[in-house]
């Protein structure tokens, strides 16, 4: 009797750190996706900030060779201004398909990344 109850104790021992192991662990995995996700975001920034520099900058000088060009530089401003304004209405009419579905699905192939559970 005393036997199976020493057994009994080392197998609840056992799965007591069963457990703590595996919560470890599934810490560990939730801290590395979260890290994964957190830096490809901040890349997305900071790529997108550049792109905004780099759009706002283009503009600036085409709007500065369209003036020169007519001789009116506001109307040169208000020429890429409207450019401008009309490639944003088309991104805001076409962001589900070309903004938000593409970083969904990034997102989700770093989180369930198929290579990665395949080696645990």
């Amino acid at each position: 009797m005393a036997e199976d109850f020493n057994n009994a104790e080392t197998f609840v021992d056992q799965v007591k750190e069963y457990v703590n192991i595996r919560l470890t662990q599934l810490k560990l995995s939730f801290a590395e996706k979260t890290s994964k996700v957190m830096a490809v975001m901040i890349a997305i920034v900071m790529l997108a900030l550049v792109f905004f520099l780099f759009l706002v900058l283009i503009s600036i000088a085409g709007a500065v060779i369209i003036g020169q060009w007519l001789e009116s530089f506001w109307l040169g401003f208000v020429m890429v201004g409207g450019i401008v304004l009309i490639g944003g209405l088309i991104l805001w009419i076409s962001k589900d398909w070309m903004i938000r579905k593409p970083i969904m699905n990034a997102l989700i192939k770093l989180m369930f990344d198929k290579e990665e559970n395949e080696k645990d």
